[in-house]
């Protein structure tokens, strides 16, 4: 059986949702987003998806573009 994060089962804290914005924000992937708050990639999504929160990058180009 898969050890559970620290924080399964366990309510969100509004400094974590801040910390999630946060890592939103600098394009973190989601499963060492899930790592650093305590929680499985799957909480993290819903959560973002439940905050308004968008885990899409921002700063990369779209698939199949290669710079000239």
């Amino acid at each position: 059986m898969a050890k559970q994060p620290k924080h399964h089962g366990q309510p969100w804290t509004d400094q974590q949702v801040d910390q999630l914005r946060d890592l939103a924000k600098g394009n973190t992937p989601t499963r060492v987003m899930g790592l650093k708050l305590g929680r499985t990639p799957e909480a993290v999504q819903s959560k973002a998806t439940q905050e308004g929160i968008s885990l899409k990058p921002v700063n990369q180009r779209p698939y199949g573009t290669k710079p000239r």
